[in-house]
């Protein structure tokens, strides 16, 4: 990898990160490296997501920024649904 792919894995998922976040109303509790790597890790899911979907192949690889939107908004969900069931004490 190469300074511009990882630049470009840096931008493409503060801009997914943050418009999963405004698509999906609610608290987030995070800042701009949190919404970085929730893009990427989006990235990630709606790669696998549309190569299991169009592609029938199960691989893991990033996608465009509708893909990563898509895999962002999945993973936030996700996210809520796995840290609203925390216990305060």
């Amino acid at each position: 990898m190469d300074l511009g792919t990882i630049l470009a894995f840096i931008i493409i998922g503060l801009i997914a990160g943050a418009v999963a976040r405004f698509l999906v109303p609610g608290p987030d509790p995070m800042g701009w490296i949190g919404t970085i790597v929730l893009g990427i890790v989006g990235s990630f899911v709606g790669g696998f997501l549309a190569n299991l979907i169009f592609g029938g192949v199960v691989a893991l690889s990033p996608t465009g920024i509708i893909g990563s939107i898509i895999g962002a908004i999945i993973v936030l969900l996700i996210w809520r649904q796995v840290g609203g069931r925390r216990v305060s004490v």
